[in-house]
């Protein structure tokens, strides 16, 4: 069975890896493919096309964009949408993902000054000589930096006490709704998929709201298959997916040494996503 994996972080985002590790590291895996799903940004994508040709190696451009959600029931839900099979050098396109970075960037500028005003010296330029200037800088960046100060233990320490959810470094930032993101990815050709949608904590029926109501802005499919599902999970999302009349999608959402205990293509080791969800996924275009 040819193998492919549709969610991938490099260093253009919060991932440890370069393109052209992660090329590299597809190819020993024996993969068909995967998709570069960066965090709000494709600048990886094009390099890692360009290796991936070489190396006979499938890599479908795609995108993690961040959103916020609000229902009924439900208050500024952090959703990431993932695309794949878009045009990346869209300039519309690009436009709009960097206006996202830069509210991104606002946030980062908040979080450097409480950080220093309570103690852990950080700079904007300390950064970007550790992560490279055209990194989009995550949290995880911040928690990798709090290690290799020693202000923190491990970078689960850094999230647990200081970055985390309501924690005292964790500020709010504006993200687009999750239907605008779906459509800015089908706006250029792409794919929209519901990334890891277990790891909302929502029940079931909330799920299944939020996807009848992505599904009317155009989204395609949704991750039934993860590195952290169990097989009750699976399940949940296969009959969600076939109520709401998506395609499945599936991937390890590998970040190198910032998920260390997931891998490229099998996540916790066991995991298994067929080629052909990356063929369906590509005729719903």
């Amino acid at each position: 069975m040819e193998l492919t994996d549709l969610h991938v972080h490099s260093t253009a985002s919060d991932g440890t890896f370069t393109p052209e590790e992660l090329v590299t590291k597809a190819r020993q895996m024996g993969l068909k493919a995967f998709a570069l799903t960066d965090h709000d940004t494709v600048a990886g994508v094009s390099e890692a096309v360009q290796y991936g040709q070489e190396a006979g190696v499938e890599v479908i451009p795609g995108i993690e964009i961040s959103t916020k959600y609000s229902s009924k029931n439900i208050i500024n839900k952090e959703i990431h949408i993932v695309g794949l099979y878009i045009d990346y050098e869209d300039e519309y396109f690009l436009s709009q993902i960097a206006s996202f970075r830069d509210r991104r960037d606002r946030r980062n500028e908040k979080l450097i000054r409480l950080m220093n005003e309570a103690g852990f010296p950080v700079t904007l330029s300390e950064l970007w000589e550790l992560f490279g200037e055209n990194t989009v800088l995550t949290r995880a960046h911040f928690a990798r930096f709090m290690l290799m100060k020693g202000y923190v233990k491990s970078t689960s320490e850094a999230f647990d006490r200081y970055l985390g959810d309501g924690r005292p470094f964790y500020i709010e930032r504006q993200m687009p709704d999750p239907a605008e993101a779906v459509e800015l990815i089908r706006s250029v050709g792409g794919v929209a998929v519901l990334a890891h949608p277990i790891l909302y904590g929502m029940s079931d029926n909330e799920l299944s709201i939020l996807c009848r109501y992505l599904k009317r802005h155009g989204l395609a499919g949704i991750e039934g298959i993860y590195s952290t599902y169990r097989n009750c999970d699976e399940r949940t999302i296969r009959r969600i997916a076939a109520e709401c009349g998506l395609l499945i999608s599936g991937g390890s959402d590998f970040h190198g040494a910032n998920k260390p205990d997931i891998m490229l293509g099998t996540g916790h080791g066991s995991l298994r996503i067929p080629y052909e969800l990356a063929l369906n996924l590509k005729k719903a275009r």
